[in-house]
């Protein structure tokens, strides 16, 4: 398994992965993100991938360029009193197939390594245990709460 930076040749693999897992297939993604909104977040802030025998089996995305997704922009004004240089951590995704091996971990750990001393939000829904679990054992801490199309979310927040 590699976990390194995003560069365009995994830009399919990140957009295949991605619909795999959004709510209209089953998955628990709340956002999707076109090709072109991919390549603007890359320019703006590295990206980060894992790879398997070369195939993208995981990401983490993040971005301060974002705030035009309905779905942000419920999370932005629901927690205000974040820090001036703060970014939008996530989606994560890892492959069903991968998932339980630490990859999300190792995603993130390179992620905090990358952006020192900076504050990372995210939202998940709160319907969504496992992934509320694991980010709480990653050290991320609820900072605020929102709904977006009835669904209720909670807002996190950690360091790098």
């Amino acid at each position: 398994m590699e976990i390194g930076i995003a560069s365009g040749h995994d830009l399919d693999g990140i957009l295949a992965l991605q619909g795999e897992n959004q709510l209209s297939s089953g998955g628990s993604l709340s956002a999707f993100f076109p090709r072109s909104g991919l390549l603007a977040m890359m320019e703006e802030m590295p990206q980060i991938v894992a790879r398997k025998e070369g195939e993208v089996v995981g990401f983490l995305l993040c971005s301060t360029v974002c705030s035009d997704v309905p779905i942000l922009q419920g999370m932005l004004a629901a927690y205000p009193d974040r820090s001036e240089d703060a970014y939008v951590y996530g989606p994560v995704c890892v492959a069903k197939s991968e998932r339980g091996k630490g990859i999300a971990q190792s995603m993130f750990e390179m992620l905090r390594r990358l952006h020192p001393g900076r504050e990372g939000i995210l939202f998940i829904r709160r319907d969504n245990e496992p992934s509320l679990r694991a980010h709480r054992k990653m050290g991320m801490r609820e900072v605020s709460s929102f709904s977006h199309a009835g669904i209720d979310h909670v807002v996190l927040s950690f360091i790098g």
